[in-house]
């Protein structure tokens, strides 16, 4: 109940776009007229209801802003599909660790990604692993933000990764050999994809203990604060 009353407002706007469509049914059939809006306004529900997004609409902490030296960039994060994901990143964000941090890794059209160092290439402390979430049914589609790990599915700890496009290679999925292990995908971006897209562009090279895939002027993360957003953000495209 909790998710319909967070949609409210907009189910009221809807309503008025149904109501303005039976005006101009006036001369029709009232029936047919009340039929094509009743299935409007289901396929609208339908959609909310089943994003893995929607789940957790009114609370407060679903939303996160990536503050970057280029501009920000708001997540949405999928609290329902992957829980100890979302709560790990919250963590991590309230206790400052992302802080002057870097993106370290920026791959053109690929992946932008940080949350691990700093510009001097100091390696921020961690806590303990956390489970991978990367069977959620979320997709490594452009715009998601997910965890980087190392070869143990269950070794993510702080950093993450923006999709700059579609990355199905980065997807779990099953076969007949047993299941090959992804990318916990727990947020997308809602606000901001053109500075994730801009930070994706800029020059790279060494950096630190990194051979390439370092930007040439340092991209600084300045901070990550949960945050209250509208319900009604467009995702990013």
């Amino acid at each position: 109940m909790t998710v319909i009353a967070g949609f409210i407002p907009a189910i009221q706007r809807l309503f008025g776009f149904v109501g303005f469509l039976d005006c101009r049914n006036k001369s029709g059939n009232d029936t047919t007229s009340f039929i094509a809006a009743l299935v409007v306004v289901i396929a609208f529900l339908s959609g909310l209801l089943l994003s893995p997004f929607a789940a957790h609409a009114e609370d407060a902490t679903t939303h996160a802003n990536i503050q970057t030296s280029k501009g920000n960039i708001v997540v949405e994060l999928a609290a329902e599909a992957a829980p100890a994901t979302v709560a790990n990143f919250l963590e991590y964000a309230e206790a400052g660790h992302f802080d002057r941090t870097i993106f370290h890794r920026v791959v053109r059209g690929y992946v932008i990604q940080g949350g691990g160092f700093s510009q001097y290439f100091n390696e921020r402390p961690t806590r303990d692993p956390i489970p991978y979430e990367g069977d959620n049914g979320l997709k490594n589609v452009r715009g998601t933000i997910a965890m980087a790990r190392t070869l143990d599915e269950d070794s993510a700890q702080a950093q993450w990764f923006i999709n700059l496009r579609d990355n199905e290679k980065l997807d779990h999925r099953v076969t007949d050999l047993g299941p090959i292990y992804g990318y916990a995908v727990f947020g997308r971006v809602v606000e901001g994809m053109d500075i994730a897209d801009a930070i994706g562009a800029v020059e790279t090279g060494e950096g630190g203990p990194f051979d390439a895939e370092v930007p040439v002027e340092p991209i600084i993360i300045l901070r990550v604060d949960p945050i209250e957003w509208d319900i009604e953000a467009t995702p990013a495209e």
